[in-house]
């Protein structure tokens, strides 16, 4: 199974995973999911694959997160669709290879994907 890397060039940890893992021998597949959003459906794959929840990949900093007032009582279902919308809501990077799926933080968590 190939290694696909969900990917923010302008994110330390994001980058150094991918360096690491072209250092590996890896070729992932790079979704700069910022230029090309996952819809709802793939964001709702990613989450199984992932074996968590909505809040689980959320990204509470920046204005994004803020300006949306988003909250603890926000539903996972209204979750989902912010972030089909403001993809800068998605925590980086997300790595799925042939042993699972995590976020990569702290960046060694890459290593229980392939």
């Amino acid at each position: 199974m190939a290694v696909t890397i969900y990917h923010n060039p302008n994110c330390s940890t994001s980058k150094k995973v991918l360096g690491w893992l072209k250092e590996k021998g890896h070729e992932p597949k790079v979704v700069e999911y910022l230029k090309t959003p996952l819809d709802e459906a793939g964001i709702k794959s990613l989450l199984k694959k992932l074996k968590v929840g909505p809040r689980d990949i959320l990204r509470k900093k920046g204005e994004a997160f803020e300006a949306l007032k988003l909250t603890d009582k926000t539903s996972d279902e209204a979750l989902i669709k912010a972030m089909a919308k403001t993809p800068v809501l998605i925590e980086r990077p997300i790595v799925v290879g042939p042993k699972g799926a995590v976020v990569a933080r702290p960046p060694e968590r890459v290593w229980e994907t392939v």
